[in-house]
This record gives C-alpha cells, structure tokens and sequence, in this order.
C-alpha cells in the first residue's frame, strides 16, 4: 500500500506563483512573482532549497513542477509580445491555482 501523495497540479493546470516577501535564500526571481503560468513537467519531490541553504537536510519534499510563463505575462514593454516563452522550476508551496 502506497502512502504517497498524489501531486497538487497536473500537466497544463494554469498557476499563480505566491508573490511572498521572503529573504534568504529563495529560487523564486521577483519577476515571476504574482504571474500566471501552466505547468508542463512534473519533476518529483524534493527537500525544500529554502531549508537546505541553512543546513536544515530533513523534513517533508516538495513537488517540483516546471512552469511556463510567456514573455507577454511577464513584461509590460510591447516589444516583448513575441511567443517567447520562459520554463521556470518552482516548488508547490510557492504555486496556487489560477
């Protein structure tokens, strides 16, 4: 019998990244803060690089998805409306559905 946690979002679920203030070490770039994306890959879960960065080396893991954002949602300028598209890896914890 499995106890394992099915993950949260699935391939194409649109998410919202949390726009939290956080210091320290944080793998979230401020630009992506607060902007709607889709899930394209499920990477696995991982222990928290939040943690890790302060020699914290147990507790829970995380799902990892990667996140694609066009550069339209991320950039007000008009020259970036192109279809460019930007995959970021981001934690659960930082997503919430769109």
């Amino acid at each position: 019998m499995s106890t394992a946690k099915a993950a949260r979002f699935a391939i194409g679920d649109r998410v919202r990244v949390l726009d939290l203030d956080k210091s320290g070490h944080v793998r979230i770039p401020a630009y992506v803060r607060g902007k709607c994306g889709k899930i394209v890959q499920y990477c696995g879960k991982y222990l928290n690089p939040e943690d890790l960065s302060i020699g914290k080396t147990s507790g829970p893991a995380f799902d990892l998805y990667r996140v694609e954002f066009t550069q339209a949602s991320l950039w007000d300028e008009p020259r970036n409306q192109s279809q460019d598209r930007l995959i970021i890896e981001i934690y659960d914890h930082w997503l919430t559905a769109a």
